[in-house]
């Protein structure tokens, strides 16, 4: 069953207001695995318009001004997380830059199957329009739109 709300008894509160030092970070890369570098290579190129670069000897995706950094078959990280990614288990939103709609058309087609949503959903702008699908690994994806 979708779960359209988080149950707010299980998050503690947070007063950001309060915090002592703010940051100008931004994150700048995340990691993502895949089992099949060409299949994945090519999705991500058509369905977000990554540019696919070669890094060090390693593959990235280079979408907006974020990146994903890839493992995959073959790769030997320098560093890893404790429990390292695998294929299909990460969970990724991308803020789409036109209505809700235009975001599912393109995923149509592209012969992308739509999980859920439309819904409204919070992301890093506040409330958005969000439809969900998958990579060819699992790995859940999400489309979000701030536009009115």
């Amino acid at each position: 069953m979708w779960h359209s709300a988080f149950r707010t008894a299980v998050i503690p509160s947070v007063d950001s207001d309060t915090r002592l030092y703010r940051a100008g970070v931004r994150l700048d890369h995340v990691v993502i695995a895949v089992s099949d570098f060409e299949r994945s290579n090519a999705f991500y190129r058509d369905v977000f318009g990554a540019e696919v670069v070669a890094i060090d000897g390693r593959v990235a995706y280079r979408v907006g001004e974020q990146q994903l950094n890839v493992h995959g078959p073959g790769t030997r990280p320098a560093m890893l997380a404790r429990i390292p990614v695998a294929p299909g288990n990460s969970d990724l939103c991308f803020e789409w830059p036109g209505a809700i709609e235009e975001a599912v058309e393109h995923l149509r087609a592209r012969g992308i199957r739509v999980e859920a949503g439309p819904m409204t959903r919070g992301g890093a702008k506040g409330p958005g329009t969000s439809v969900y699908f998958r990579d060819p690994d699992g790995t859940l994806l999400e489309l979000i739109s701030y536009a009115s």
